[in-house]
């Protein structure tokens, strides 16, 4: 086969200078080669590819015209230019994609006589025309008012390298300057063709002068009118100016000029908005168009869309219905909490019943680390929905609820609003994460505001200010957690399902730690099972000794420190060292024990009573002292006492007084003493009835000079007739009292209705006694028998039934 580029023809007219041959031909895409140009660029299709081969076996000569449509990937001979460049393939380097890279320079114009396709790959028979200028002095002329028209054309185009394309003009050939000045030029490619076309270098360096002057007065003229945007030219100038040089970006880049708000519009068609928020949105987009793109209120407006596209007005999670996995899910995170996960499945039941049901409202109120946020995690695991958390903790303003109106600057949707977008769903659980630490002042009161969001009936119309449009938020399901009930407004309490939380007992938050909580330290210090192990003593003496709650959070951070610790010994000794932890070497990762294995003191003692108390994060033990000293009747009350608990004392005491003769006191027993009644750790404010009975049974030991037992802790209201009434907390103050290592109670009566709610480990591991009286609590806390009981005359108690005389019966309350 004949190699392209050997038959080369030249004119046998001495004048005429042209001459033909047949060369490779590979059609080029979105650029102009002209003579004296050095271009890299990529071939990728086949034929370009053979045509490319074919020139590089032969004298590595090449024809290249530009096509007149870059979208055409395989061009016809009527798709390309008939005038294109002869270049020389100066490198070529085949790329792991397939495609070759091309360093080609460019020889000498020609035009295409006859294109031929030879073998997949396009053979050109081209004629060259070399039309010699002789420099003379109009020539010479020319090409100064042409170079320093484009010198003037370089300083003002700021995408040019001055220095590079003006080293680049700097020859005394007039067709090189005039190529050179051509291949430089910020054109179209139909003008650069245009340019291409011309053969005689007298002509093209006029054409060219001709375009440099257009060229450059544009340039000026944009540079004027930039000139007097920076002088605050007119207001109609200047919106002149910017939409019309918007205009012509967006048509050179071919978008339209109105594609931008098409594409919005098309975007609000498609939201699946409601009729009204449609209407809205349409009609700011008018107002949108209408406005100057610079303008401060275009920028505002256009948030405001972008605000309403972002919200989810019909999209929606597919749910998970399946009872049995929603229990597995909830099983398989979370130890207990069983009625809990009863609503949660109760839940889950009505949904596959009901069509369309109404949002429900969760509320989960109970002491930290006892797992109210991970419920909420997990309650959308199990229903498949999407999970957003918001935290109210500390929020004043209202508009974090309902956002700021868009008059304000920076203004933005609230966060109920934020939390929808970020969920992308109508449907996801929105956690209201503590929602009692909510406060109010001069901006409003948040609480407030949440009982629209938080009501069934009326959250189908939730109105944000910023959208100010009506948004659903029927389809969500609220959970929140809060540490206490009383901080919360009433009216919002009523819009929420209390579902109450209690603190674990100690083998419940064993099993917590053996099943999650160990697992899941361990993994976060990188070791394996192969590394460390938990004996079940270890983890009791860590919840008994070094962790005082209700939840399990410190119970995890200090199984944290031993797997730390124990990451360093491996990191020193190697991958296969190992550890076992046991109660005995705790101490060795842990340190010092910070509390006794017991809070019950050494023995009996005269006028100290485990009293139970209820706090926001969880039951504690409240030992009560009293002591009485030579004085003239006086009673101090010492320890950070509320009002409600000072009274508690008096009742306390007055009981006390009306019961002497059963003390075996004098009936004037308090007139020549002082009684001081202290309750430890004074820095801690302490209020509430349920310290009744502790405060009269701390009284009556200390008088009657009667020890109270060590192992037995109480709670309960006194009347003054010494009646026991019931107290709230039940479960929390049992669980303390467990933790503290006391096994029996003084409960009253009215309270056995809560045992329901006990854990069943709970109730077999307390000894529990209901009484009615104080009387009867008596019985039970003291260590010793009171002196012989007298019969009350009617003067002095008639209502006070006499307490019964065996004490074989005073176990009869045990449960």
């Amino acid at each position: 086969m004949k190699k392209q580029g050997e038959e080369v023809t030249q004119s046998k007219d001495p004048k005429d200078r042209s001459e033909t041959r047949k060369l490779p031909m590979m059609p080029i895409r979105d650029m102009v080669i002209f003579p004296h140009m050095m271009t890299p660029f990529v071939v990728g299709r086949e034929s370009s590819v053979r045509a490319l081969e074919e020139a590089l076996t032969g004298d590595r000569k090449i024809f290249l015209a530009t096509q007149h449509d870059a979208r055409v990937d395989e061009p016809r001979p009527d798709d390309i230019y008939s005038v294109g460049t002869i270049g020389n393939i100066v490198q070529s380097v085949k790329m792991p994609d397939g495609n070759i890279k091309v360093l080609v320079e460019g020889l000498e114009r020609a035009r295409c006589t006859d294109l031929n396709d030879n073998d997949g790959f396009f053979v050109a028979t081209v004629r060259t025309y070399r039309t010699p200028l002789e420099m003379t002095p109009a020539v010479e002329q020319l090409a100064q008012r042409v170079t320093s028209l484009f010198e003037q054309y370089v300083k003002l185009q700021q995408s040019l390298n001055v220095e590079t394309v003006t080293a680049a003009i700097r020859t005394d050939e007039p067709s090189k300057l005039a190529d050179t000045i051509a291949a430089n030029l910020q054109l179209e490619i139909q003008e650069k063709q245009d340019l291409l076309d011309i053969f005689d270098p007298m002509d093209r360096l006029n054409k060219i002068g001709d375009v440099l002057d257009i060229e450059i007065e544009k340039l000026n003229m944009d540079r004027s009118i930039q000139s007097r945007v920076k002088r605050q030219m007119e207001k109609a100038q200047k919106e002149y100016y910017l939409n019309e040089k918007i205009k012509a970006i967006q048509k050179e880049l071919g978008r339209g000029e109105k594609s931008e708000f098409d594409e919005l519009k098309k975007k609000i068609e498609n939201a699946g908005m409601p009729a009204d928020v449609l209407e809205k949105a349409v009609q700011e987009l008018r107002k949108l168009e209408a406005m100057p793109p610079m303008s401060a209120e275009s920028t505002v407006s256009r948030n405001y869309l972008d605000w309403l596209l972002a919200v989810p007005w019909k999209k929606k999670s597919k749910e998970t219905r399946s009872i049995d996995v929603a229990e597995k899910v909830l099983n398989e995170d979370h130890y207990g909490l069983e009625k809990i996960k009863e609503r949660i499945l109760e839940f889950l039941a009505v949904r596959q019943l009901v069509k369309n049901p109404k949002g429900s409202i969760l509320c989960f109120v109970g002491p930290p680390g006892v797992g109210k946020t991970s419920l909420g995690m997990s309650i959308a695991k199990a229903t498949g929905r999407k999970f957003v958390r918001l935290s109210l903790g500390g929020v004043r303003d209202e508009a974090e609820i309902r956002g700021h109106r868009r008059t304000y600057i920076g203004a933005l949707p609230g966060q109920i609003i934020q939390s929808m977008k970020k969920a992308g769903t109508r449907n996801p659980v929105m956690m209201l994460d503590e929602i009692d630490k909510m406060a109010s002042d001069f901006r409003g009161d948040p609480a407030s505001a949440l009982l629209e969001v938080l009501d069934p009936e009326q959250n189908s119309t939730f109105q944000d200010h910023y959208l100010d449009v009506e948004y659903d938020l029927s389809q969500v399901l609220f959970v929140a957690t809060a540490n206490v009930l009383h901080t919360i407004p009433a009216p919002l309490q009523d819009r929420m399902e209390i579902l109450r939380l209690h603190g674990y007992t100690e083998v419940e938050k064993l099993e917590i730690a053996k099943q999650y909580l160990i697992r899941k330290q361990r993994e976060g210090a990188g070791l394996t099972e192969k590394n460390i192990v938990f004996e079940d003593d270890a983890v009791t003496a860590v919840i008994r000794n070094y962790t005082r709650e209700a939840g399990v959070r410190n119970l995890e951070r200090e199984l944290g420190n031993i797997c730390r610790k124990v990451a360093r010994r491996v990191v020193k000794n190697g991958a296969k060292h190992k550890e076992t932890v046991t109660a005995e070497n705790v101490a060795e990762f842990l340190g010092v024990a910070k509390f006794r294995d017991s809070a019950v003191h050494e023995q009996d003692e005269i006028g100290l009573v485990n009293g139970l108390a209820w706090t926001e994060v969880g039951g504690s033990i409240l030992q009560t002292e009293v002591q009485v000293l030579d004085g003239k009747g006086k009673l101090t009350l010492t320890g950070q006492l509320g009002d409600v608990m000072q009274e508690s004392a008096q009742a306390a005491l007055s009981y006390v007084r009306s019961r002497a003769q059963h003390l075996g006191l004098p009936r004037e027993f308090y007139r020549n003493i002082d009684i001081h009644v202290h309750v430890p750790e004074g820095a801690i404010p302490k209020d509430g009835p349920s310290a009744g009975i502790t405060l009269a049974t701390a009284l009556a030991s200390a008088l009657a000079k009667v020890p109270v037992r060590r192992d037995l802790a109480m709670t309960g209201e006194i009347t003054l007739r010494g009646k026991v009434l019931a107290i709230g907390g039940l479960k929390e103050k049992l669980l303390a009292a467990h933790r503290a290592g006391i096994f029996e109670a003084i409960l009253p009566e009215e309270n056995r209705k809560d045992l329901a709610e006990l854990p069943e480990n709970l109730k077999s591991a307390m000894k529990l006694h209901f009484v009615d009286s104080m009387d009867e609590v008596l019985k039970h806390a003291l260590a010793a028998p009171l002196p012989e009981l007298k019969e009350d005359t009617p003067e002095v108690l008639p209502s006070v039934p006499p307490a019964a005389p065996a004490r074989n019966s005073e176990r009869r309350a045990h449960q």
